[in-house]
């Protein structure tokens, strides 16, 4: 079967990703997470699509962390991953009992929810000993994330595409850091993907992520480039233009003139 325009796109962009930051090598093992939604669905596929491109000098095997959520039902889910034929497993985890528990009423559920989903499938690279985790955010969710630090926490920081954990025993990549939410819709819509709705995320309707995507989708109106220009930012950082002591010393900027004689 021909590839899409948008498939090429997504072949083409997560290539140069896994490249630019050498994301993948010769012989890994890539536990890829997919949560049911359009994001990892196209990363699992994509990923799939390059594994057999590259005569299986790496391997996919799908996660998905059932977490107890109210109407819950993998059955397509599965049965997708049967056809596909990619190594696959589901695994049930209490987590929603936790974050009704801990979540006051009003507040977001995605940050604990999606920190409790993280642990869980670190254990599970651990106990399977995947070196590598693939998570499905792409150029959208990164330049979200760097605009919500800015707002909200004051930090210049963002979703990496390349991680290593705090316990140094895996590596998390995100192979789809140059690709566009637009592209990864429209493959989605073409491939048919079974979806999963988040009931949880569904109901927050006033998150900060949903007000600061807006944002930068008004800002895009008056100029398309913005997206890929906040892109760029995150990797044209200019460390002497910036307040950070611990970059920069700037102190002792003294220290660095050039002594000049009359």
């Amino acid at each position: 079967m021909k590839a899409s325009i948008a498939e090429k796109k997504l072949l083409h962009y997560v290539g140069k990703a896994i490249a630019d930051f050498n994301m993948i090598q010769t012989g890994d093992r890539v536990l890829v997470c997919v949560s049911g939604g359009k994001d990892s669905y196209t990363l699992l596929k994509i990923l799939h699509l390059l594994q057999q491109r590259t005569h299986n000098k790496f391997t996919v095997t799908a996660l998905t962390v059932n977490q107890s959520q109210p109407g819950w039902n993998d059955t397509r889910l599965r049965e997708w991953f049967e056809h596909s034929k990619i190594p696959f497993e589901i695994i049930e985890r209490d987590t929603f009992s936790i974050v009704m528990d801990k979540v006051k009423p009003g507040k977001t559920y995605c940050s604990l929810c999606s920190r409790l989903r993280r642990g869980v499938i670190y254990t599970y690279a651990k106990q399977h000993d995947f070196k590598k985790i693939a998570l499905g955010h792409h150029r959208d969710d990164l330049i979200e994330s760097l605009l919500m630090s800015i707002l909200y926490s004051g930090e210049i920081r963002s979703q990496p595409p390349k991680l290593l954990t705090n316990d140094r025993r895996h590596i998390v990549i995100r192979p789809l850091a140059y690709c566009q939410e637009k592209d990864v819709e429209k493959y989605a819509l073409e491939q048919n993907f079974p979806i999963i709705p988040c009931g949880l995320c569904s109901n927050q309707k006033n998150s900060m992520r949903k007000s600061v995507k807006n944002l930068i989708k008004q800002l895009a109106v008056e100029n398309p480039k913005i997206p890929s220009n906040m892109l760029h930012a995150l990797q044209g950082v200019r460390k002497s233009q910036l307040m950070d002591h611990e970059l920069w010393n700037f102190k002792n900027l003294e220290d660095s003139l050039i002594q000049t004689t009359e």
